[in-house]
């Protein structure tokens, strides 16, 4: 059901209903390229209001009560609306009077770590009487246009690009009001607006919806897969074969010829943390660190990381095939990586690292840690310790089944091929939604540029 819509939805740019306007004229803006000739070419600043906000997530007893519409509810949300959760602050009774949300007002961001984060545009859909525009955000109020249209064009690539191209900035990129408000964008008539608007929220609701099946399947297949992996490593690959008590409660039953072991115990290292070493050190090549950021979904090595020079890594520190990097500490605790990689390797000081004998029980090892009996067990260190952190410790002494030796490289084999279909299935799944999210932002780039005709279109 779901390819079928996108190939409808592919349709739409070959539909003769509206393929073309009749008539088009040089917009005299490169970026923006020809128009329907009846449409006009303005800046934003001629048609609304722009007001970047500097109110801050503190509360100040002295100052009017308020909801704050803050950074994350404008980049993760296309609307904000009477249902949406904001968290309290305060302001001053002028900035109350200018940052006030009203219907029809788009907020964009105005500075950000990544130029390509600055300016991402909501929409506000509702009066909101006690809410105001936060701080890192601009406001944006239309009197001359309409704010769905100016909202949809913010979205385009066009002006994605020009936003990147105007932002300044090293460590922090930044939006600065001058660019914001000489943006130039093509406006036809306020009835056509409307209907652009009105079009693009509809194809964009089919497609986000399209989005989230696919966003669903992907979360099942995963479970499918974390279900499979744990049955395995704890039960075996024979479903008949005699079971007995493992004496831990998040492990359950093993097969009656299964070991229960402690990690340390078939480590050939103790638990070695990592390097706690200065960004300031960071090379463009060497000795390639790696740490928690660089570690993937699935356990992949990111392409792209940063070196060390030879003289900062002492040779204990080295990484060795089959070593086995499990994250210590933050939202990411209990993550883990398999290096199996050629080259000269180290690892970061939030990662712990064990060793094994081989390929087949690291890998056993590691499919351990993808198990829901892992993730039972890190919960239980969690909320003994109150905080975030699993030490080395800890770790060493994570009890898990063994197999024998047979056995396990059996069940390796089993889960390489296993995995290795479901994470294929979840790839294909992925490059639909990209190709989606793609045909989402060409679809509005060329709706509000006048690159197709979607008036009167249902």
């Amino acid at each position: 059901m779901g390819d079928n819509k996108i190939r409808e939805i592919r349709q739409i740019r070959e539909n003769p209903r509206f393929r073309r306007y009749p008539k088009y004229k040089e917009s005299g803006v490169e970026w923006i390229g020809e128009i329907p000739r009846h449409w006009e070419v303005k800046r934003l600043k001629h048609v609304a209001e722009i007001l970047p906000s500097n109110v801050d997530k503190h509360i100040y007893p002295d100052e009017i009560q308020v909801r704050l519409c803050n950074y994350t509810d404008v980049y993760y949300n296309d609307y904000i609306t009477v249902d949406t959760v904001l968290e309290r602050g305060s302001c001053k009774e002028r900035e109350f009077t200018k940052f006030i949300l009203r219907k029809g007002n788009v907020i964009i961001t105005k500075d950000s770590e990544t130029p390509d984060d600055i300016g991402v545009p909501t929409f506000v859909k509702d009066d909101l009487d006690n809410v105001v525009c936060g701080y890192h955000l601009t406001m944006i109020r239309p009197y001359a246009c309409l704010g769905e249209f100016i909202f949809r064009f913010i979205q385009s690539d066009r002006t994605r690009r020009y936003f990147e191209v105007n932002s300044n900035g090293i460590t922090r990129y930044g939006l600065g009001k001058s660019s914001i408000e000489n943006l130039l964008l093509p406006i036809p008539s306020d009835s056509e607006q409307a209907q652009i608007a009105d079009f693009l929220d509809r194809k964009t609701k089919q497609i986000d919806a399209l989005i989230r099946i696919k966003e669903r399947w992907i979360e099942l297949l995963q479970e499918q897969r974390t279900a499979l992996i744990n049955q395995v490593v704890t039960k075996g690959l024979d479903p008949s074969v005699e079971m007995k008590p493992s004496g831990v409660e998040w492990i359950g039953e093993i097969p009656k010829d299964w070991i229960l072991t402690r990690l340390k115990y078939i480590s050939n290292i103790p638990v070695t943390y990592g390097l706690n070493i200065e960004s300031d050190k960071y090379t463009t090549e060497g000795i390639r660190l790696i740490r928690i950021t660089d570690i993937g979904e699935g356990g992949n090595l990111e392409q792209k990381g940063v070196y060390l020079s030879e003289d900062c890594v002492p040779q204990e520190q080295m990484l060795n095939s089959y070593d086995l990097l499990l994250s210590r500490s933050g939202a990411t605790v209990g993550k883990s990586y398999l290096h199996l990689e050629a080259g000269k390797y180290a690892s970061a000081g939030y990662l712990v690292r064990f060793n094994f004998d081989d390929y087949w029980t690291s890998k056993f090892i590691y499919y351990v840690t993808l198990s829901h009996f892992y993730r039972n067990w890190l919960e239980q260190q969690i909320i003994t310790s109150t905080i975030q952190n699993v030490n080395g410790e800890k770790y060493s002494n994570f009890q898990l089944p063994i197999p024998s030796y047979r056995e396990h490289k059996q069940i390796v084999s089993f889960l390489d091929h296993k995995t290795k279909q479901i994470a294929e299935l979840i790839s294909t799944e992925q490059r639909k939604i990209e190709l989606l999210k793609k045909y989402r932002q060409s679809l509005i780039s060329e709706a509000v540029t006048g690159k197709i005709d979607v008036r009167n279109v249902g």
